[in-house]
């Protein structure tokens, strides 16, 4: 039986998560939102005090021991609201902090612990399908991907719906700080040597820069119908 797969990847703050999830609600396919796992791995690596030291070779391979053996859990209450857990710690308002993706970002760049994650996230792929959120999807964890997208905004753009995002959740922060580090992550993530951020040569791709959640979620589940009408 084949799995049907979508993929979503992009830049931090295009929009992946949330249009990832209600791609998910929409055709009933299983979530895996890989950006979350990286989160995890890098809040561990923290916690563990591995972070700053993975130049070490016994710190990185203690490291890909943690990612190997990962005590991740996501738990769907209701639509679009899932719970992450982390040896058992709810920690689904930690991992979307501005410092743990900084921590996500280096631990990406790790050739090593990303081969750790590969075969988790392969994993997800389940009947009926699957909806991957990410930044290498369709170019590295599942080029297989009948319906592939690459979901983009200006930097600005991205800005400015994080520091929203973030006041509401009560933090106060300032918009020259949020462009500084998602410009930083851009150039971390696009410049790495394994999987960087890029679209797959057969990837839709798609500006949210001007366009609502609902006039990119037309977008999409156009091109995704047609090509898994195919």
């Amino acid at each position: 039986m084949t799995i049907q797969i979508i993929t979503i990847d992009g830049p931090s703050g295009s929009g992946k998560g949330t249009l990832a999830a209600k791609l998910a609600a929409h055709y009933q396919f299983h979530l895996l939102d890989s950006g979350a796992i990286y989160r995890l791995l890098g809040l561990s690596l923290h916690k563990h005090n591995l972070l700053d030291c993975l130049d070490d070779v016994e710190a990185l391979k203690q490291s890909e021991k943690i990612a190997t053996n990962l005590d991740i859990k996501f738990v769907t209450e209701a639509a679009l609201a899932t719970q992450v857990f982390l040896d058992d710690e709810n920690v689904t308002e930690t991992i979307r902090t501005e410092r743990v993706g900084e921590f996500a970002s280096k631990v990406a760049a790790i050739p090593v612990l990303r081969s750790a994650l590969f075969e988790r996230q392969r994993a997800f792929a389940q009947a009926p399908g699957l909806v991957a959120d990410g930044r290498d999807m369709a170019t590295s964890i599942f080029p297989e991907a009948q319906a592939k997208i690459y979901l983009t905004a200006s930097a600005e753009s991205r800005a400015e719906r994080r520091v929203k995002q973030l006041q509401a959740m009560g933090l106060d922060v300032k918009i020259s700080d949020i462009l500084a580090n998602i410009q930083a992550r851009d150039k971390r993530d696009m410049e790495r040597t394994v999987a960087p951020l890029k679209p797959a040569q057969d990837a839709y791709i798609i500006d949210s820069s001007t366009l609502n959640i609902d006039e990119v979620f037309k977008l999409m589940t156009d091109f995704i119908d047609a090509q898994l009408a195919k």
